[in-house]
């Protein structure tokens, strides 16, 4: 189990692969994203997509989906996230993208108020088969301490 003490500033993990199809994109934007580039070939010719691409908010779920794989192969004390500090979609994804993610840790600190936890910040960018980055995100973890009654440093 991986608790705050193990988590190091700087440390640096590959981890994911997703394939992008068809039907998924169209079946997550007909429900969460209707827009007519998400659906239509001929709507989409005319953006500078060029053709259908995936929701941005698609591009974060099947990111998510890759992360919690992850999360559940290299089991975590987490305890959740208060949330994303910073999020840009990079680049279209299409149908036929295979999608993978790098995540490095930013920062970490002890909770004050809450002795039980730390919160760590992280990168993550999810990239194309190209190795074109189309996501990146700045996000916080809630993790769980080894050892609540250690002393907290500034």
């Amino acid at each position: 189990m991986i608790y705050f003490e193990d988590i190091e500033v700087g440390s640096r993990q590959s981890f994911g692969r997703y394939e992008v199809t068809r039907e998924e994109v169209l079946e997550f934007a007909g429900k969460y994203d209707p827009q007519p580039f998400h659906l239509d070939e001929e709507a989409a010719a005319q953006t500078h997509f060029g053709r259908i691409s995936a929701s941005g908010w698609h591009t974060c779920a099947m990111t998510m989906a890759m992360m919690v794989e992850n999360l559940t192969a290299n089991k975590q004390a987490g305890l959740g996230s208060p949330g994303v500090d910073q999020l840009r979609w990079k680049k279209p994804v299409y149908p036929g993208d295979t999608l993978r993610c790098e995540s490095e840790i930013l920062e970490k600190r002890r909770s004050k108020s809450r002795r039980e936890m730390g919160i760590f910040k992280s990168r993550t960018t999810t990239f194309n088969q190209h190795d074109e980055p189309v996501l990146e995100m700045i996000s916080n973890g809630l993790i769980r301490v080894r050892d609540e009654d250690a002393p907290i440093e500034d």
